[in-house]
């Protein structure tokens, strides 16, 4: 059988173009590689430094490398942040969650607090509080501190501590005057407040992955960073409260959830290393979890 023209003339090229395609493909893999071990190291290194606020001290990272690391594939480095963030919070959670669980869910929309490791700071073993006996058996552990100014507004001590430099720094007022349902709350209180907005009918919805927008109005009951003296909401209505409560280590972290702010301990570019998405939604700015 006579083989056309075409297919001889083209098969040289056509065999250049596959070598090429696969020593081009070999050469990001490695390179992906040696950028997601730096990021691995500078990983590691941040979070066991306890600084805050300040510069990164990792000395393995700079600016070309960073931006070399975006150029890798994004589904990679996204499976890489993943995997960082889950090993993270396993430290303190007595088991992961299966994917696409309720708490799987849960621990994408309210598990940014799980990177915090400033000193003092006491994070729970579950995603989930059944009811108001653990609930208050966990909050009995923790070392609080009062919010300056407010009536009853208390936090885990570090978190107190960080927002109360912010607010000499600059005016920054609790969303409402009622000071402690802002800050620290009871499981009755996180049940009143779903029950004001939701139903068991929602939380089967969640639990389904059909309906996640709620998450950004209310929590479940036993499931709101409230629970865990980490969380406040604020008034904060211009760039500069932002950037003070930024540098004192504190960040919006529930999608859709303006006055909510979550004490994390990191400086934003620690959580750019560790993969957190830093999201402009409505000319807000959030800092979401890598799940």
């Amino acid at each position: 059988m006579k083989i056309p023209v075409w297919q001889t003339t083209m098969l040289p090229v056509i065999t250049l173009v596959v070598i090429c395609y696969f020593a081009l493909h070999n050469t990001s893999s490695i390179k992906a590689n040696d950028n997601i071990q730096i990021l691995e190291n500078c990983s590691n290194t941040n979070l066991s430094t306890h600084k805050l606020p300040g510069k990164l001290p990792c000395k393995n990272t700079s600016q070309k490398t960073i931006k070399s690391i975006t150029t890798t594939s994004s589904s990679l480095l996204s499976f890489i942040y993943q995997k960082r963030f889950l090993t993270i919070v396993s430290e303190n959670l007595q088991t992961l969650p299966q994917p696409e669980s309720l708490e799987y869910i849960l621990l994408r929309s309210y598990g940014a607090a799980y990177i915090n490791r400033q000193p003092g700071i006491k994070l729970p073993e579950k995603i989930i509080f059944a009811n108001e006996k653990e609930t208050k058996e966990f909050q009995a552990t923790l070392n609080m501190g009062k919010v300056n100014g407010t009536h009853n507004c208390y936090l885990q001590k570090p978190a107190a501590d960080a927002l109360n430099r912010a607010r000499t720094q600059i005016k920054i007022p609790l969303m409402s005057r009622y000071g402690q349902i802002n800050c620290t709350r009871s499981f009755s209180t996180t049940l009143r407040l779903w029950r004001k907005y939701a139903n068991d009918r929602t939380l089967e919805k969640i639990r389904q992955g059909k309906e996640t927008k709620i998450l950004g109005i209310v929590a479940p009951p036993g499931s709101s960073q409230h629970l865990w003296g980490l969380a406040v909401d604020l008034r904060v209505t211009n760039q500069a409260q932002q950037k003070i409560l930024n540098q004192n280590g504190w960040y919006r972290t529930v999608k859709n959830d303006t006055p909510h702010w979550t004490y994390i301990g990191h400086s934003p570019e620690e959580l750019a290393l560790l993969g957190f998405k830093n999201k402009v939604i409505r000319g807000v700015n959030y800092w979401l979890t890598p799940l």
